[in-house]
């Protein structure tokens, strides 16, 4: 269940996440292409930073090696101490249903499923009872301003409820780190507006680490850091 920022519990070590040496290629037509090439990053707990950036530089390749989604081709992701890649298969899919939210451009919502059912899914898939799973669904989306949307179906909600539903579903397990690809991608300016200032608050009262992808620079300049990637590796902005 969501809790206010004062009940969660504190990493053990304040350094919780600590990227070394990240090299990610794929191979095109037979063609090598390296996207990432020695990237290094560090973050304290609860910090935000946004990485910013022309399309094609390797952003969505980075969100996704720090959610867990892929693997790099060497590297080490140091998360509290732990090499995450170093885990298995399963042990990996622990980690990213345990300590990672995600929130994407296309909130990639169950159209057939109302505001509160597609809440409640990662934490039905976790294992969590009903009972749970809808307490925590009911407490997430009263905080972002949905409680009267609850038991509308997706295709009923304006594309800025919809991203609140997404934001919702990524925090109802409180992850410690939230990952968000352009999320207000698709949103006019009030709806924009709405999703950052949300953003933010949440990262302070859930103590959660906030890690954006994003071309919006008004975004960006909130975020405590901010990253580009120049020649595959990350660099101040």
């Amino acid at each position: 269940m969501v809790n206010s920022g004062n009940n969660r519990k504190k990493p053990v070590t304040d350094q919780f996440l600590s990227v070394q040496g990240l090299c990610k290629s794929y191979n095109t037509s037979g063609a090598r292409i390296d996207i990432l090439k020695q990237a290094n990053l560090e973050l304290n707990a609860g910090e935000t930073l946004a990485i910013v950036g022309a399309s094609g530089i390797g952003k969505s390749t980075l969100l996704h090696l720090l959610g867990a989604l892929d693997r790099p081709d060497s590297g080490t992701y140091l998360f509290q101490g732990e090499d995450i890649f170093l885990f298995d298969n399963v042990r990996l899919a622990q980690f990213r249903n345990k300590s990672l939210g995600f929130v994407f451009q296309f909130h990639y919502l169950l159209p057939e499923f109302s505001a509160f059912e597609n809440t409640m899914m990662p934490a039905l898939i976790k294992g969590l009872s009903k009972q749970k799973a809808r307490e925590a669904a009911e407490a997430i989306l009263v905080r972002v301003g949905l409680k009267d949307r609850l038991h509308f179906r997706v295709g009923k909600l304006s594309g800025g409820e919809q991203q609140r539903v997404a934001l919702a579903r990524a925090l109802v397990l409180n992850p410690v780190i939230l990952l968000a690809d352009e999320p207000s991608g698709n949103l006019d300016k009030g709806s924009s507006e709405l999703v950052h200032n949300l953003l933010l608050e949440l990262n302070k009262e859930f103590c959660m680490t906030l890690i954006v992808v994003t071309h919006n620079m008004e975004l960006a300049s909130y975020m405590s850091h901010r990253m580009t990637i120049v020649d595959g590796q990350l660099v101040t902005y």
